[in-house]
């Protein structure tokens, strides 16, 4: 079966003097799939995605949008069927969960009953509650209430989860999930890699304004993610790390961790473990692992999301 095309992108371009915050790229949205798209800060994402939301007009290139040729900025027929949530949300802290989704849901000619998106989001119980008295979670998803209010085709998601305790940010990961299942369409960006695993069917990896890599999780790692990590948890002065990088050249150091890649795994292992008993350190933990996304990521972009 053809899959359907929601948005799609062709040769994108945004630039701000010097600045190529957006240098050409090129992708295809399809209904029903949560689409992510990954890079460091200053990457291009954000700016990709405002012009995709209609915040900002783009230099160069073609966007269709439901089909439809987006010029001029977007019709107010497509923004009704698409819903946006934002890194923040300022609502009105004195105006309570349901006052806030009647606000938004009067902006939209049709769209969902407050009572059902009361109940998509779990807020029923407070639904009479203040803005100002939820917690970080709860805000969160009210910012996704509003942003289903209009009952839209596409959801653009900005880190819809960035601050949220890891039992909130499983809350969200359920709707985002149960709204898939719904025939939503989801485009996402975030900062944590287990979220991008979880949730995405489709990932594009961006940096300096270009796409340097696509495909699902499992195509990213064949394509990229041939050797096998060691993980060992221990504790070395710079002097034993600066002998390790000399006998194991692909090697990182985290806090009380240090990475090893392994092409070559009974090799890199006999190195390292011949190491470890040659200076006696202690290995409080050891693990071989796959690379996984953020393996992969540090692997293409050189950075962390984070710098």
């Amino acid at each position: 079966m053809e899959k359907e095309s929601i948005l799609k992108v062709k040769n994108l371009k945004k630039h701000y003097h010097d600045v190529k915050a957006v240098d050409g790229i090129s992708f295809e949205v399809f209904k029903g799939e949560v689409f992510t798209l990954l890079g460091p800060n200053g990457a291009g994402k954000t700016t990709t995605l405002e012009i995709l939301e209609g915040l900002k007009k783009h230099d160069e290139g073609d966007v269709f949008l439901f089909g439809t040729y987006i010029k001029n900025g977007i019709p107010l027929s497509l923004k009704e069927k698409i819903g946006v949530v934002l890194q923040e949300n300022n609502f009105i802290d004195h105006l309570s969960v349901v006052e806030t989704l009647k606000t938004f849901r009067g902006f939209y000619s049709s769209g969902l009953r407050i009572e059902e998106i009361l109940k998509i989001v779990s807020l029923e119980d407070k639904k009479n509650t203040k803005v100002e008295k939820l917690s970080g979670g709860q805000r969160q998803r009210l910012a996704i209430g509003v942003a289903l209010a209009g009952n839209p085709d596409l959801i653009f998601m900005d880190e819809p989860t960035t601050g949220l305790d890891p039992q909130a940010r499983r809350n969200v990961w359920d709707m985002i999930v149960n709204l898939k299942e719904n025939g939503k369409t989801i485009f996402l960006t975030t900062h944590y890699m287990e979220e991008a695993e979880f949730l995405s069917d489709y990932i594009y990896i961006m940096d300096h304004g270009k796409i340097i890599a696509r495909g699902s999780v499992q195509e990213l790692i064949n394509a990229f993610g041939e050797e096998r990590i060691i993980e060992a948890h221990l504790d070395v002065d710079e002097n034993l790390k600066g002998e390790l990088k000399e006998i194991l050249h692909e090697v990182e150091f985290g806090k009380s961790k240090v990475f090893l890649k392994a092409y070559d795994l009974p090799k890199t292992m006999k190195i390292f473990l011949d190491w470890v008993e040659k200076r006696k350190v202690e290995v409080r933990d050891l693990i071989v692992r796959q690379s996984n996304l953020e393996d992969i990521f540090l692997k293409l972009t050189g950075r962390s999301l984070r710098d």
